[in-house]
C-alpha cells in the first residue's frame, strides 16, 4: 500500500505563485507604469514654476483634471465592456502618453487647461479594464490576493518613481513627461502583446449604466467605497496642510515619515495578501476600514514627527488590510459583461473623493485640528459598519 504526499508549497509559491500569466503581464506593465509616474506628484510645482502660473490658476487646473477624471471612470467602463479590455487599457495608456508631451510643450493657459481636462480623462482608463481583466483570469479565491499585489506593485513603482522624478525635476520638467509618456506607451504595448482579450460575448453590455445603477448592492458598496476613499484622500490633501501648519513639522520631516508608508507597504503587503484574501471580504474589509479611521483620528493629537510615524503605521496597517478587498467584491458583484462598467463605478467614488476632500476637509482644517481628524475617523467608523450591513447580501451574491 503506498500513500501520496503532497508538497507543501514553498514561500515564494504561496505569495506569488498560482496565477496566470497574463496576469503577471498585466502585473509588470503596471510597476513600469508606475515607474515612471513621474508628471503628477509634481504638476503644481511644475505649473507655478516652470509655467509661472498663479497658485489660483494652477488650482484652477488641477480642478480642471479631476473634471477630466470624474468622467474617465464611466466611459472607461463602457469602453471596456464594448470594445474589449485589452484596447481599452492599450488605447487609453497610448493617448496618455500622447496628451502628456502636449502638455509638457503647452505654454498658454488654453492650452495648459484644455491638456489638463484630457490628461484627466484619460490618464485612469486604464483602471476598470485592469480591475476587468484581473477578475476574468483569476479565479474568485485567488483574486483577493492578486488585486493586493497589483496594490503592492503600484506602490513599489510609484516609491522609486517619485523619488527618481525629483531628481529628473531639477535637469528639466520636461524629462518628467517624456519618461512618463514612455512608460505608459510600455504599458500598452506589454499589455496588447501578452494579454488575451477576455471580454465575454455581450448579453447586455450594448446599453448604459442602467443595470449598474439599479444593483443596490453595488451602489451600497460604492457608497462604502467613497467613504473608505474620502479617508485615504487626506494623505494627499489636509494631511501635508495640518502637518505644516499645525504641527509645524518641515518638508522634510513629514517626506521622512511618509516614507514609513511606501516601506511598510512593499514590505508587508506580499506576506499578508493571501491571508487575508482566505478571510471573509466583507468582515476584513471592515476592519481595516476601522484600522484606517482609527490612524487618521490619531493625528489629532500629534505634536512631533514621531507622533506622526505612529499616526502612519496605523493607518497603513488599515490601507494594507483592505488593499485586495474591493476589487474582489466588485469582482463578485458584476455580471461578467458588465464587469467594466462596475470597476468604472468603483473607480468613480475614488475620483469624487479626490474632488471631495479637499472641499471638505479645508473648512473642518479651519474649525480645528480635532474636528477634522476625528469627522475623518468617524467618516471610517460609519463606512465599516456600511459595510457590515452589506456583508450577508454580499456573501448570498
Amino acid at each position: 500500500m503506498s500513500s501520496t504526499v503532497v508538497e507543501k508549497p514553498s514561500f515564494l509559491q504561496a505569495k506569488f505563485g498560482g496565477l496566470p500569466r497574463p496576469f503577471w503581464a498585466l502585473w509588470g506593465g503596471t510597476f513600469v507604469n508606475r515607474l515612471g509616474t513621474m508628471v503628477m506628484p509634481f504638476t503644481g510645482v511644475y505649473l507655478t514654476q516652470a509655467r509661472g502660473m498663479s497658485p489660483t490658476a494652477a488650482g484652477l487646473a488641477m480642478g480642471v483634471f479631476g473634471a477630466g477624471s470624474l468622467l474617465s471612470q464611466l466611459l472607461a467602463g463602457m469602453l471596456t465592456d464594448r470594445i474589449g479590455r485589452r484596447a481599452t487599457l492599450s488605447g487609453g495608456m497610448l493617448a496618455t502618453a500622447a496628451i502628456m508631451l502636449v502638455l509638457g510643450y503647452s505654454s498658454s493657459l488654453p492650452a495648459l487647461l484644455a491638456s489638463m481636462f484630457a490628461l484627466g480623462l484619460v490618464m485612469d482608463i486604464y483602471r476598470p479594464a485592469s480591475n476587468a481583466l484581473v477578475a476574468d483570469l483569476v479565479s474568485p479565491a485567488e483574486r483577493p490576493r492578486a488585486y493586493g499585489l497589483l496594490f503592492w506593485g503600484v506602490n513599489l513603482g510609484y516609491s522609486v518613481g517619485v523619488t527618481a522624478g525629483g531628481w529628473l525635476a531639477g535637469l528639466g520638467f520636461i524629462w518628467l513627461f517624456w519618461v512618463d509618456a514612455l512608460s505608459s506607451v510600455v504599458f500598452a504595448v506589454l499589455v496588447w502583446r501578452a494579454v488575451p482579450e477576455t471580454r465575454p460575448a455581450a448579453r447586455e453590455s450594448a446599453g448604459g449604466f442602467g443595470m449598474v445603477l439599479r444593483d443596490r448592492l453595488m451602489i451600497g458598496f460604492t457608497l462604502v467605497a467613497l467613504g473608505n476613499a474620502l479617508v485615504y484622500s487626506q494623505t494627499m490633501t489636509m494631511l501635508p496642510v495640518a502637518v505644516a501648519e499645525v504641527v509645524k513639522l518641515t518638508p522634510g520631516q513629514f517626506g521622512l515619515a511618509m516614507a514609513l508608508n511606501g516601506v511598510l507597504i512593499v514590505i508587508v503587503q506580499p506576506l499578508v495578501s493571501d491571508w487575508l484574501g482566505r478571510r471573509d471580504h466583507a468582515r476584513t474589509f471592515a476592519v481595516g476600514l476601522v484600522v484606517l479611521g482609527l490612524g487618521f483620528a490619531m493625528t489629532a493629537f500629534v505634536t512631533d514627527v514621531v507622533g506622526l510615524a505612529a499616526t502612519i503605521a496605523v493607518w497603513t496597517a488599515g490601507e494594507i488590510i483592505t488593499a485586495g478587498i474591493p476589487g474582489a467584491i466588485v469582482a463578485a458583484l458584476a455580471p461578467p459583461e458588465l464587469r467594466g462598467r462596475y470597476a468604472g463605478l468603483f473607480g468613480l467614488s475614488w475620483s469624487l473623493a479626490a474632488v471631495l476632500a479637499p472641499l471638505l476637509g479645508g473648512p473642518l482644517l479651519e474649525s480645528g485640528p480635532k474636528v477634522l481628524w476625528f469627522t475623518v475617523g468617524g467618516v471610517g467608523l460609519l463606512s465599516a459598519a456600511g459595510i457590515l450591513l452589506l456583508g450577508p447580501a454580499i456573501r448570498r451574491r
